[in-house]
């Protein structure tokens, strides 16, 4: 693969879950002060940001950018870097691996393609959120697929942990959630697409508070669901970091030293299935702390001010 050696291949692969996983880190404090220019943050027409050649269409951009994840995923997968490169790596029906490989893809294909064409409109976005995420996809999708063929895979014995089955369970749940929770906030927009409101420009015109199911706990159901999904998954995929952590077998080190040190050193149990589901929290919870923000500031008292913001009774 790429003319590399497997040292060098293995080289590559803990540097970029190393680096992957600290951007996240350094992101998410200034995704909390500024507004990701998407959605109902896309600059405003008085921004000098608002000129065209700035701004992308929404769910093409979405699409796209999307796909790359499934895409990198796949061409990893089945070149299987860390098990000997391309013609290693069989995917046999009804093993650990073919659910893991088709849950990821399941997910995609609902966040790629289901979701953005049933959407009836979507504000226009800043070329960064596109080439952010095509970055961020690349990333994840090559990691996850190098993890899954790679030794430390599920194996057949996986059958016999309950982490395997319980991890599957909370995914399709976290699914199913995401799902419906996302349906809301379209039924929303199609509301308002019918009654000419999809092109409104006053400030939550052809928004609504949306009510139904964790909707009456939480401000953002969608993103607690989609964790519940990735958790799961990554509980599937590899439970020893979920077992350390519960037997208190994790010990933290230094920044310092998880800048400085060897990419293999770094945090060996933070394989890409718990990566991802990392880098999620940090870069979506500043998203919904400010989108909580903007419910509030837009329908005042008429927003549940029981409401918190991302997960029920808690945060």
């Amino acid at each position: 693969m790429f003319g590399l050696s497997t040292a060098q291949l293995q080289l590559l692969y803990d540097g970029a879950r190393q680096w992957f996983t600290l951007a996240g880190v350094v992101i998410a404090p200034v995704l909390v002060v500024i507004d990701a220019p998407f959605g109902r943050f896309t600059p405003s027409k008085q921004s000098i940001f608002q000129q065209p050649i700035f701004l992308v269409d929404g769910i093409k951009s979405w699409i796209v950018m999307e796909l790359v994840s499934p895409a990198c995923f796949l061409y990893t997968f089945f070149n299987a870097p860390l098990s000997g490169g391309p013609g290693t790596q069989t995917l046999s029906l009804g093993s650990p691996q073919s659910f893991l490989v088709a849950a990821f893809l399941i997910h995609y294909l609902n966040r790629a393609l289901l979701s953005p064409l049933r959407t009836p409109s979507r504000s226009k976005s800043h070329i960064i959120v596109p080439l952010f995420a095509v970055a961020f996809n690349t990333f994840n999708g090559s990691l996850m697929g190098s993890f899954i063929s790679s030794p430390d895979a599920p194996t057949p014995s996986a059958y016999s942990l309950p982490t395997f089955w319980i991890g599957l369970a909370m995914w399709g749940l976290g699914l199913a959630g995401n799902i419906i929770h996302d349906e809301i906030l379209l039924n929303i927009r199609r509301n308002a697409k019918s009654k000419g409101k999809a092109n409104a420009s006053k400030a939550g015109e052809h928004y609504a508070i949306p009510h139904g199911l964790l909707y009456r706990f939480i401000s953002y159901p969608n993103y607690f669901c989609e964790w519940v999904e990735w958790l799961g998954f990554a509980l599937a995929a590899d439970p020893r970091l979920a077992n350390a952590l519960v037997t208190g077998g994790v010990s933290l080190p230094t920044w310092a030293t998880l800048v400085s040190g060897p990419p293999s050193a770094f945090l060996p149990l933070l394989t890409p299935p718990w990566v991802f589901l990392v880098s999620e929290i940090l870069l979506m919870f500043p998203r919904a702390y400010r989108g909580h923000r903007w419910y509030q500031s837009t329908f005042g008292d008429s927003y549940p001010k029981e409401r918190k913001i991302v997960i029920p009774f808690l945060l």
